[in-house]
């Protein structure tokens, strides 16, 4: 059986956790009672309906918000105007020196043994000649061994006929019954040659 000193320090833990106590509970006393709502200042539904302070309000109506459409490939002229008003902003470019252009020789056109001669830039010569006779009148072309007949008219009663074999020989006759004019060029020593033939009577 224990004694009656080993009780001495459970008695005394309960003092002193009873005085602790009461002593929280007595400066707590008044933080309480500032909490406490007073009995005067509540207010019953009743007085808050007759002071108006109770109507109803009207509830708001919902806000519908709806998508802006999806934006097709065709725009609208209007948003066309505004994207063209908006300025742009311009990257400097720079410049590339002007470049003179070679000068270029113009053609010069000359007079040799009835045929005009013009010769371009590149020192290309062309001949062209007209041929008039009795039975018509021919105009011929030549140029770097090449002969090109460029029109025949015959003359009335005369018809009109060419013959040409190679590029460098060309003949034109103007005939009749029994009677013809041939306008033979051929291209020979760099240059056309031509000899113009009466036959038959």
């Amino acid at each position: 059986m224990r004694s009656s000193r080993s009780w001495f320090p459970v008695l005394g833990w309960c003092a002193a956790t009873l005085t602790s106590v009461a002593l929280a509970s007595v400066a707590m006393l008044p933080v309480l009672r500032t909490a406490t709502a007073d009995e005067g200042t509540l207010v019953s539904v009743d007085q808050l309906r007759d002071s108006g302070e109770l109507t109803p309000r009207p509830i708001p109506a919902p806000i519908v918000t709806t998508k802006p459409p999806k934006s097709s490939s065709h725009a609208s002229p209007s948003s066309s105007k505004s994207r063209s008003k908006s300025p742009s902003r311009s990257t400097p470019t720079s410049e590339a020196p002007a470049t003179t252009k070679p000068t270029t020789k113009a053609p010069t056109t000359t007079t040799e043994d009835g045929w005009t001669v013009t010769t371009d830039e590149d020192g290309v010569r062309t001949y062209v000649r007209s041929f008039r006779v009795e039975g018509g009148q021919t105009v011929i072309r030549a140029s770097d061994g090449v002969i090109k007949l460029v029109t025949a008219t015959p003359a009335d009663g005369y018809s009109v006929a060419t013959v040409q074999n190679t590029a460098d020989n060309l003949a034109v006759y103007f005939n009749e019954t029994n009677h013809s004019f041939i306008v033979h060029v051929v291209w020979q020593a760099d240059k056309p040659f031509a000899q113009v033939d009466e036959v038959g009577s």
